[in-house]
């Protein structure tokens, strides 16, 4: 086993959509079906060291020259599923994130000015060509936002660690994800102000409505199954900590959803702080 493939890049999590060959347009829909008669497809892991390596030259390169043709795959009730890794795409929607999270000093230290300038200019040139463009993954570092646990059940949850790996994920279909973000919007909008949970999730659910109702959502804890102690992990039902939450707002009952949404927020607050600390 060389280094780079026994490295374990952690710290982020990942909301995915795999969707049925059939919402694929030729010639994609066939590239995609050859491509997952392979042996062997990438990891997440495979996916995130290869991002990382684009940062180590100089100047560094934020967001690849040529768009990936990688996916992930899952077969699902016998249906091929893809999940496009769209690695151009996303580099340059992070960007934009980047960029109104760190101060100037620190951004213009990691990527000058001057590379960020050419990479918005190519964004807006590409844009203009492929007006309805849209990632198939979305990803957070350092913790999973609550938003996304709306989409799934506790008894979706699957939690497996052998010799090989460790993989904390939910899988659900995109009908129930659908069904569940509206129901949790009808609470929240009932029960709250309006805020940064309510347009979160809207924008969650807007997303969804881009792929086809076959499809399937998976929300993947990626490389935090190794920034967090196994028992944690052992322990952590997030997903029932957020429907409890929602199914006591239903039934007016504030006290027992703060105790729901505390109990979340100091699970993952403490993940959050495992970064600072690092």
């Amino acid at each position: 086993m060389t280094l780079a493939s026994s490295v374990i890049v952690p710290y982020a999590s990942y909301l995915r959509v795999y969707e049925p060959l059939a919402a694929f347009p030729e010639p994609e829909r066939s590239h995609w079906a050859q491509y997952a008669r392979r042996e062997r497809t990438p990891s997440a892991q495979d996916e995130l060291r290869r991002s990382l390596a684009d940062l180590l030259p100089v100047p560094p390169v934020p967001v690849p020259v040529h768009e990936s043709s990688d996916a992930f795959v899952a077969l699902v009730d016998g249906i091929t599923c893809i999940c496009p890794w769209r690695t151009r795409l996303r580099g340059w929607l992070a960007l934009e994130e980047v960029s109104q999270l760190l101060p100037a000093s620190l951004l213009d230290a990691a990527l000058p000015p001057v590379v960020r300038r050419q990479a918005v200019a190519d964004f807006e040139r590409w844009s203009e060509r492929n007006p309805d463009a849209r990632p198939w993954i979305r990803s957070a570092t350092w913790h999973v936002p609550v938003r996304w646990f709306v989409l799934f059940a506790d008894a979706e949850r699957e939690y497996t660690k052998d010799e090989d790996a460790l993989v904390m994920r939910y899988r659900t279909p995109m009908v129930e994800a659908r069904r569940r973000v509206a129901r949790g919007l009808k609470a929240l909008k009932e029960a709250l102000e309006e805020g940064p949970l309510i347009d979160g999730l809207v924008d969650v659910g807007r997303w969804l409505e881009e792929f086809h109702p076959r499809s399937m959502v998976e929300l993947d804890y990626g490389g935090l199954v190794h920034a967090v102690p196994e028992g944690e992990l052992d322990e952590d039902h997030s997903a029932a900590d957020v429907a409890e939450g929602l199914a006591a707002l239903r039934a007016g009952d504030g006290a027992r959803a703060g105790v729901a949404y505390e109990r979340l927020t100091d699970r993952w607050t403490a993940v959050r702080d495992r970064q600072r600390s690092s």
